[in-house]
């Protein structure tokens, strides 16, 4: 499959008011792509869609609830309508959820499974004929390195993040013959507000969530633009998996070499960070 080529064609970014999203879509901007650019804070996405369109670059934006499937699909229409040939879906938004299975409602952990797996399964449904449209397409969805392991305390994030990482690894076998590549990401520790903006489980206690919160928060150490470029040099390659950081990249390793003791990583991160939410 030959080198993606980013320019002139046209990106659709979910979570692209702020993090990993609005790096993104920058990164896109400066390398000729045309955005369309999801999330839920209007006020966030109308500040990064100014600044690009400052720059000459086509901007359409959305603001959606990716917890409504009903909203999901009509946005989907509406950009399948308005675009039909796109050259990149980067499915990015995410949802965190602080607390252990018996401390979350099944409502609070069913939040997290809409927003983290339904919607980029739905979105990539609706839009997948715009891609089979645009030769050299590309798609990304983004899962965690709570996609390649699974602490205590994040049930249901790494339910979702696994499920993104099936969902994505199925679908690059399927889509090789239609010439579409597929990328599954894997950040480690990016500083973004995904932990400061978490849910808190109904029966987790807030003091101590708080408490680890804050420690967790000193482990994000990546600009969220350093992972942006390491995802778009990924797609350019058409890579089939991006591991960002070391915090991602050796809880892989061990993973691979060790499939059963590594659960004393596990037992360490749940020590570290009892109750906070996940990353990526």
């Amino acid at each position: 499959m030959r080198r993606f080529d980013f320019t002139g064609g046209t990106a659709v970014v979910t979570g692209a008011a702020g993090g990993i999203g609005a790096a993104l879509a920058r990164g896109l901007a400066r390398r000729g792509s045309d955005l369309v650019l999801l999330d839920r804070d209007a006020d966030g996405l109308d500040a990064v869609a100014a600044a690009l369109r400052a720059t000459g670059r086509t901007v359409h934006t959305y603001q959606v609830d990716l917890a409504d499937a009903q909203a999901t699909a009509a946005v989907a229409e509406q950009i399948r309508t308005r675009h039909p040939r796109i050259r990149l879906l980067v499915n990015n938004a995410g949802v965190a959820l602080g607390g252990r299975f018996d401390e979350v409602t099944f409502d609070e952990f069913s939040w997290v499974v809409e927003v983290n797996f339904r919607a980029v399964a739905q979105l990539t449904h609706a839009l997948l004929p715009a891609l089979k449209a645009e030769p050299g397409a590309h798609l990304v969805a983004v899962s965690s390195l709570f996609g390649l392991i699974a602490p205590a305390g994040q049930v249901a994030y790494s339910a979702s993040k696994f499920a993104v990482r099936g969902f994505t690894e199925a679908l690059r076998h399927e889509l090789a013959a239609d010439g579409i590549g597929v990328t599954c990401v894997h950040p480690g520790g990016v500083r973004t507000r995904i932990a400061r903006d978490a849910r808190v489980g109904s029966g987790v206690d807030r003091v101590q969530f708080e408490d680890g919160r804050r420690r967790f928060e000193r482990l994000l150490t990546i600009d969220p633009a350093t992972a942006a470029e390491a995802i778009l040099r990924g797609v350019a390659r058409r890579r089939g998996r991006v591991l960002i950081g070391w915090s991602a990249r050796l809880p892989d390793l061990l993973v691979r070499v060790a499939p059963a003791a590594h659960r004393h990583l596990l037992a360490a991160i749940g020590r570290a960070e009892t109750r906070t939410p996940a990353q990526g």
